[in-house]
């Protein structure tokens, strides 16, 4: 598991020639079209300060040009800044010599991407063990490690087949096995089940949180989906036009959106997915016998169903060490949803 997160401190990209030269411009306020129209320049990211937790899933979103893919490129230097810097483990990424970021892609990060990229002439398990292979991995130990994971993603029977002898879902879950099999401590996910059909991605979306759960690897990753981003994200950073708009919890950009832009990105969230029980409860747990118990962290719409299933129309919350903290009532938590939903 990792025990640092990822730093990313100032970060500019200027896509261009003489990209340095513009910096100060674009920090007094020079727009990104004022930018290109004018120097022929394109304003790739513009000051990017985001910590992305240890152990946490950071998404990052928003829409078709704004930043996300350049944003994940700079964690394993596929791109470099043209100002800031990348801190993992202590270490700034973009200052690293050759030798040490071949090292530190080998061993510290694995990728994921949207179209797979497989090898097609190589079966699913050999695909699996490519990174190992690059790692120098005694192929005995590297192939033991590789039918874990394509077992573990769901792929077992299939160990042999070629990738067009696939469907996409499952060519995804090979790519997935990949990254895994190399047991790198940061996973970059590039839109990674965006070309995936909707049932699919669910699919997908609930294996990775599961593969989470047991992990807790350090995860960034890319979607324009925001009912993606807040079902697999501790933290969510949304991006528009290279810049930061607003980041932090699911529930805290719901709740709280900063601007009209980010207001509208969420108006159709179903807010009983993402309002947490701990949000609306009562601080004093009901004494005596209450048939249901519920966690703070669960989301209304999980409470609402455990009352309404167990035919009760109160609950009590725990933390996660099982002590009781609160208690929250059904019709309090149908109101708060209905509420939410108007914001």
């Amino acid at each position: 598991m990792a025990s640092h997160g990822i730093e990313i401190k100032d970060l500019y990209k200027i896509f261009g020639p003489r990209g340095e030269k513009y910096i100060e411009a674009v920090q007094n306020g020079m727009s990104k079209t004022e930018l290109n129209e004018e120097h022929g320049h394109v304003l790739g990211l513009k000051d990017i300060n985001i910590s992305m937790p240890a152990g946490k899933i950071q998404v990052v979103m928003g829409l078709s040009g704004s930043g996300k893919s350049t944003l994940i490129r700079h964690i394993n230097r596929l791109i470099d800044p043209t100002a800031g810097s990348v801190h993992y483990e202590g270490v700034d990424v973009c200052q690293m010599s050759k030798k040490d970021l071949q090292e530190f892609r080998r061993h510290k990060t694995a990728m994921v991407f949207q179209k797979f990229a497989l090898l097609p002439h190589k079966t699913v398990v050999e695909n699996t063990v490519y990174g190992l292979q690059i790692q120098g991995v005694d192929k005995g130990e590297a192939k033991k490690r590789a039918l874990k994971w394509i077992d573990r993603v769901g792929l077992s029977g299939f160990e042999d087949h070629f990738p067009n002898q696939l469907s996409g879902g499952m060519q995804q879950r090979v790519g997935l096995a990949r990254a895994l099999t190399n047991d790198a401590d940061i996973l970059l996910m590039d839109e990674a089940f965006s070309a995936l059909d909707p049932l699919i991605r669910t699919d997908m979306q609930s294996v990775l949180l599961d593969i989470q759960e047991e992990l807790r690897k350090t995860i960034v990753f890319i979607t324009h989906d925001l009912d993606e981003a807040l079902r697999l994200g501790d933290r969510i950073a949304i991006l528009r036009d290279g810049e930061v708009i607003q980041q932090g919890s699911g529930q805290e950009i719901v709740l709280n959106p900063a601007d009209a832009y980010i207001a509208d990105f969420i108006k159709e969230v179903n807010r009983g997915r993402v309002i947490s029980v701990e949000t609306i409860m009562n601080k004093t747990p009901i004494e005596g016998t209450v048939k249901i118990v519920l966690n703070a962290s669960d989301m209304l719409e999980t409470a609402a169903q455990a009352m309404a299933q167990g035919q009760e129309t109160v609950a009590n919350v725990c933390d996660d060490s099982q002590n009781l903290i609160g208690s929250i009532n059904l019709k309090e938590t149908i109101n708060a949803m209905v509420t939410a939903a108007k914001h």
